[in-house]
């Protein structure tokens, strides 16, 4: 089975995440959330293995029918391809109330 590849740190899962996902779940397009292994910070308050829980508590339903696959991935400096590689290369224009969520904020909020 193809499945459409997100790679982030999703610290914490948000709105703009959730959007982001739906680009292809409403299209019954399965999907893989590929979560970075990053080391707990500031910028990475949670760690992978939380992170990977809540992803998989979200899309509970989604997991058990096989629309969402959630793995750890070491962390990545960059993502690279070659021509003809037999997948497309997609970036979502989110909505501008969308656009506007940013996680840095939730996670200065978070330690108030």
């Amino acid at each position: 089975m193809k499945r459409a590849l997100f790679i982030g740190r999703w610290q914490p899962l948000h709105p703009g995440h959730k959007w982001l996902f739906n680009q292809k779940l409403e299209k019954n397009i399965p999907i893989l959330i590929a979560v970075r292994d990053t080391p707990v910070n500031d910028n990475n308050p949670f760690l992978t293995d939380d992170v990977i829980s809540n992803l998989e508590k979200e899309y509970r339903d989604e997991v058990e029918s096989g629309m969402v696959k959630v793995i750890s991935i070491p962390d990545i400096e960059s993502v690279n391809y070659g021509r003809g590689v037999g997948y497309e290369i997609n970036e979502f224009e989110p909505p501008e109330d969308i656009g506007k969520i940013s996680a840095t904020e939730i996670r200065k909020n978070m330690k108030k």
